[in-house]
């Protein structure tokens, strides 16, 4: 366990009146999909402004009443989080840098004008909800439970200003890869004309607005048979910025690995932060800094820029084999998953699932 005082103890437990039986769970951890399956139970915790953080709690998973006038429907006043919990061979159960997905959690808040959840009521209503529900963590290869933590305003009113009441809620499901079909090079569409983000706006921020913007992209992304959208940035449309979900890195014939920079339009990836840390340790040269398009094209053309992979939480670390826009389409090296790419995702995963020591102290055993 972590020596972070958590608030598990805290919170009152409700059983599930109708939990899945062990054939029904058996059958969901036996097709895993992502995010169409979910636990039996959830964390909850209300505020409001007269008395903070009142009425921890775990209880059945189901749905939500909410007055007609909450003010999340009409002003979409949420964040929300995303981390995983692994099961390791000897069946113990663990979470990656939840304290971190805590602060960033705390930060979006701030930037929508919601009240911030403590750090150790984040992770206790983790470790509250999976002392019931840990038997929903599968233990197949490349599965997870995954854990979405959200915010929203419940106070039912109409009109421009933060909200009065706001309700905290966990709620966790068996995941296996993020693209169907596994681990394999993805290919990405970059957006003309839209974008996700711009200066002074939600793009650090983890909020739904940003992704809702994101979805007519994507869409144009299917149409021309690619997984994903790349957005560029709103200013001048020349720089890289991030995809829909996942941070970017590019790697040079020369080893050099290449992110876009942290300018408060990209979200600040605890994946990306993980690999970028992982890297310097494995002394590979990294560099931060403004990447245009026109570039990338480029060392993609000329074979200087040999691989491009794309870094989340939900895909972890994945390969990039087809960047393509509305006049270029152009295959990474051969289209073939890199070395450098899955050398960094085994790495990872590695620390993640504990087939290796974990000597940053990024993992927080739960069960």
């Amino acid at each position: 366990m972590s020596d972070l005082n958590s608030s598990a103890e805290s919170f009152a437990v409700h059983l599930s009146a109708n939990p899945a039986t062990d054939a029904q769970r058996a059958a969901l951890l036996e097709d895993l999909n992502f995010g169409t399956a979910f636990s039996d139970h959830m964390a909850r915790i209300t505020w409001t402004k007269k008395d903070g953080w009142i009425d921890r709690r775990v209880e059945a998973y189901g749905p939500l009443t909410l007055d007609p006038a909450a003010a999340v429907l009409h002003y979409a006043q949420e964040v929300f989080e995303g981390l995983k919990a692994y099961r390791h061979e000897d069946g113990s159960i663990w979470l990656f840098r939840p304290e971190a997905n805590a602060e960033r959690f705390q930060a979006s808040a701030r930037r929508l004008a919601l009240p911030e959840l403590p750090v150790e009521d984040f992770i206790g209503s983790i470790e509250a909800l999976l002392a019931l529900d840990h038997e929903w963590v599968p233990s197949v290869p490349e599965s997870s439970l995954y854990l979405r933590p959200y915010m929203f305003a419940s106070e039912a009113f109409i009109g421009v200003r933060p909200a009065n009441v706001v309700d905290y809620l966990l709620i966790a499901g068996p995941v296996g890869p993020y693209f169907p079909g596994g681990v394999k090079p993805v290919s990405i569409w970059v957006a003309e004309g839209f974008h996700r983000a711009g200066p002074g706006g939600t793009g650090s921020a983890k909020c739904g607005g940003n992704y809702a913007a994101s979805l007519l992209p994507q869409m144009q992304a299917y149409e021309h048979g690619c997984q994903q959208v790349l957005f560029t940035d709103a200013a001048t449309g020349l720089y890289l910025e991030e995809l829909g979900g996942m941070n970017l890195c590019v790697v040079r014939k020369d080893g050099t690995i290449e992110t876009p920079r942290l300018t408060g339009t990209i979200l600040e990836g605890i994946t990306r932060y993980s690999v970028l840390q992982l890297l310097e340790d494995d002394h590979i040269k990294l560099i931060e800094r403004d990447i245009s398009l026109a570039e990338v094209r480029e060392g993609v053309a000329d074979g200087d820029i040999t691989e491009v992979f794309a870094c989340g939480t939900a895909a972890v670390v994945t390969p990039v084999g087809r960047l393509a826009g509305a006049d270029f389409d152009v295959t990474v090296g051969d289209g073939s998953a890199g070395e450098v790419t899955m050398a960094i995702r085994k790495e990872l995963t590695d620390i993640q699932y504990g087939r290796v020591p974990d000597p940053y102290g990024w993992m927080h055993r739960v069960r």
